[in-house]
């Protein structure tokens, strides 16, 4: 038999091990193929085809979300009078934050950690291990939020619906954390990419932020699941649905300065945004209803903005398709401004009203029980803003201003504002546009509102209390793996025991038996000190010595001392400042618990390395 013929023969009795490990209940038919295919592919080859089947199916369940929202939003805009209109707003949004958060508490059991927190929390404390049913909750949810006129975006429930596929696709096939991580990344960036019908971009998104701190050297899964995502979007979804723009004029440097203004104007007004989102969730936070009560009130109040501004009704991507066709007229005529009559004032008014409002909107759809993003309302946002300011341009009678231009880049502006994902925004509104010759004022405005975000808050305001708790990866890598790492785990409890009282002889029996080089002296169960055998063992060889042999002589305290409750990045800080090797580690009253040494640190952050790195 040759060598060949040995292999298969090894790789078949590897499948049947494993085939009859998983058991026939669990088996489908699919699923033996591909336990198969990985017992006889490599490593790279199975990520590979992981990637296109993961990205197949994110493509699908997104062109799903993406139709379902678009048909109830065409009916209610396209097939029904202004009169009629009112009446829908007036209710669907209302309805659509009520009944999903009757969904949440009464089929998914409160389960409604949501948006890209909820992912990030996911690599960092679960080990990309995502819940089953987030891979149809976050479709099922934003779909009545969003479709009932709620005023967010469905893109970030995409993406936690690619993420939840492609983690549960790797403990199916029962592949290590790296593989589940990059799998959960894939899924994700087909589920951008099919909502934007933008590849590239959902490349970006996972690389800006959902595998920050985390080093990966593997990016094939997530360029074919980018590709498949896009694809499927490209061939079952009509052009209306998806987030397209053509109408824009040829970059010209002569317009630099206006760009200039407008990132300065996108970073502000992603400050504006953050904070109102910030300030609704608190409000949210401190009412003393319960959950159903508090869908009433941001239904009510969202149904009101809705009602006097219909243009915040649901994503939004129609009205900025309209400004940009220079359909505003009929945006207007779908208010209640068609009463005050069609002046370029009015309409600078009516856009602004639009653009501060959208904050609240978008944060009080979300934080009162509804599910879904800021990416389209940041987008959204971002066009009107460049709007808004290229009709303030052509008022102060400015020429040649690049109107089309400005709400196009403007969107990217924002959403680098909002997002804190600058390469995501650049490279979304140029696919989005096919406007690659925008790439330089889309890297100046997209760039100068970032900077304006950073200088405010070094991250992004969404993430700030999970990363100040450590419970999402940061752009500090060495900080990530030690969050990964609790003190508990590290704790040496298998240790030599003295009480402060002690005789000499018992002191000496203890010396001569133990196999420690540090006994600690306790008083109770509170700690008195440390006595360790390099101090001790000049004395035992002088007669003056011996005589001093008193343990609370000997006994020297902590250089300090580790607290129960304190994270491994902390005890790093004490270990550095103090120079010690070991310290010990006590309770909050006081009780010792037993000794933490630099050596378990070490080892256990060496193979949370080994690990988390490609």
């Amino acid at each position: 038999m040759n060598r060949s013929s040995i292999k298969k023969f090894y790789n078949f009795l590897k499948f049947r091990r494993n085939f009859t490990r998983y058991g026939l209940r669990k088996a489908r038919s699919y699923e033996i193929v591909l336990f198969w295919l990985k017992s006889i592919l490599n490593r790279t080859q199975f990520l590979i085809l992981s990637g296109i089947l993961v990205g197949i199916t994110c493509g699908l369940a997104g062109v799903v979300l993406k139709s379902l929202v678009h048909y109830i939003h065409y009916v209610i805009t396209y097939k029904v009078h202004f009169e009629e209109q009112v009446l829908f707003h007036t209710l669907f949004p209302f309805l659509g934050i009520v009944l999903t958060t009757l969904v949440v508490l009464f089929i998914f059991k409160g389960q409604d950690r949501k948006g890209i927190p909820a992912i990030l929390y996911e690599i960092a404390q679960n080990s990309s291990v995502v819940s089953s049913v987030k891979m149809y909750s976050q479709i099922v949810q934003s779909a009545i939020t969003v479709g009932l006129g709620g005023s967010a975006g469905l893109e970030s429930p995409i993406a936690v619906t690619g993420a939840a596929i492609g983690s549960n696709f790797a403990q199916t096939y029962k592949l290590d954390y790296r593989e589940r991580t990059l799998l959960l990344a894939a899924g994700a960036t087909a589920g951008i990419a099919s909502a934007f019908n933008a590849p590239i971009a959902g490349m970006m998104f996972a690389f800006e932020i959902l595998l920050t701190g985390v080093v990966f050297s593997d990016f094939l899964p997530l360029v074919v699941a980018a590709v498949c995502g896009s694809l499927v979007s490209k061939v079952l979804l009509k052009e209306s649905v998806l987030f397209q723009f053509s109408t824009r004029t040829p970059f010209d440097y002569h317009n630099i300065p206006f760009y200039l203004l407008l990132g300065i104007l996108c970073g502000l007004y992603g400050r504006y945004y953050v904070l109102i989102a910030k300030y609704v969730d608190q409000w949210f936070h401190h009412l003393k209803f319960g959950r159903i009560q508090k869908a009433a009130i941001g239904g009510a109040i969202l149904s009101v903005l809705c009602v006097l501004y219909p243009p915040l009704f649901g994503e939004g991507y129609d009205t900025i398709k309209a400004i940009t066709n220079g359909q505003i007229q009929e945006v207007i005529a779908n208010s209640f401004f068609q009463f005050i009559g069609y002046h370029e004032w009015v309409v600078i008014v009516f856009v602004l009203l639009i653009c501060l409002l959208k904050a609240f909107s978008a944060s009080i759809t979300i934080f009162s029980g509804g599910n879904g993003g800021n990416f389209a309302p940041s987008l959204f946002a971002g066009g009107l803003v460049g709007y808004a300011f290229a009709l303030v341009c052509k008022q102060l009678g400015i020429p040649n201003v690049p109107e089309s231009n400005l709400v196009i880049v403007g969107m990217a502006g924002v959403m680098s504002g909002v997002l804190y994902a600058p390469l995501t925004a650049i490279f979304l509104i140029a696919e989005s546009t096919s406007g690659y010759d925008l790439f330089i004022p889309l890297m100046m405005v997209s760039v100068i509102s970032f900077s304006i975000a950073k200088w405010f808050s070094s991250i992004s305001p969404d993430l700030e209390n999970l990363a100040r708790q450590g419970k999402i990866f940061t752009r500090e890598h060495d900080r990530n793996l030690l969050s990964l790492l609790y003190v508990p785990d590290l704790i040496d409890k298998d240790v030599q025991l003295v009480d402060v009282h002690a005789s000499r002889d018992e002191l000496a029996e203890l010396i001569r038996t133990g196999k420690r080089n540090m006994i600690s002296v306790i008083d109770g169960k509170k700690l008195v000190g440390i006595i360790s055998m390099d101090d001790i063992r000049p004395l035992l060889f002088s007669d003056a010595g011996y005589d001093l042999l008193g343990i609370s002589h000997l006994a020297k305290p902590p250089a300090t001392v580790i607290n129960e409750f304190d994270n491994v990045y902390t005890v790093v800080k004490k270990f550095d400042e103090t120079g010690a090797w070991n310290l010990p580690v006590v309770k909050v009253d006081g009780e010792f618990v037993g000794f933490i040494s630099k050596s378990a640190v070490l080892n256990s952050y060496r193979q949370l390395l080994r690990s988390h790195s490609g």
